[in-house]
């Protein structure tokens, strides 16, 4: 199984080479300080799995991922870990997301896994994940209700100081209760506040 190593910190390539070359059926097929060298080099390293660092120079880890798929499986294997960033590399396609820090054996798993179609996350990204999947997408303008709802305001007050008509507002406040399944304003700021949301 070839294995391409993405990061740009020289000491954690060479640690990664030194630790996986170790593991019974893997093989380092090359190891790049840019996504930009790696995508480059696709076409003659033909690896079954690239590990990848979201934090680059240049290209983005998450654009990287969407360049490299079709080509090899992704696992990604970075220090950061906001939920946009979780969101965005898997939605991209990427089979694993580990955190700089896990073992040599989860590694190995997760690459083992990917490379086999499957997927492989770390527990603690594996529960924020569970948790995206169950907080409700809120537009822009749905958070913006959302937050003047929860300091109390009427749906006038709203209007006024959102610009828009009273009657838009209560659309607004109609699709946040079916969203967060709240039947009234308090049971709706409830949810919204127990989601992190407000």
């Amino acid at each position: 199984m070839k294995i391409v190593i993405v990061d740009d910190h020289p000491i954690v390539r060479e640690g990664l080479i030194a630790a996986l070359e170790r593991r019974e059926g893997l093989e380092i097929a090359g190891a790049f300080g840019s996504a930009e060298e790696a995508i480059a080099a696709l076409a003659h390293t033909k690896p079954d799995v690239v590990l990848l660092d979201l934090e680059l120079p240049g290209m983005s880890g998450v654009d990287a991922v969407s360049r490299i798929r079709g080509q090899a499986e992704v696992v990604v294997l970075t220090a950061y870990a906001s939920d946009e960033q979780i969101d965005a590399a898997l939605r991209a396609g990427a089979r694993g997301y580990l955190l700089k820090g896990s073992s040599i054996d989860e590694i190995d798993h997760a690459i083992r896994a990917a490379a086999r179609g499957g997927t492989w996350l770390d527990p603690r990204i594996a529960a924020r994940v569970v948790a995206l999947s169950t907080t409700p997408r809120l537009s822009p303008r749905e958070r913006e209700v959302l937050r003047l709802v929860a300091a109390g305001r009427t749906n006038k007050e709203i209007a006024t100081e959102l610009h828009i008509a009273e009657r838009t507002v209560k659309f607004h406040v109609t699709s946040l209760f079916d969203k967060l399944g709240a039947e009234n304003r308090a049971q709706a700021v409830a949810v919204a506040s127990e989601r992190g949301l407000v």
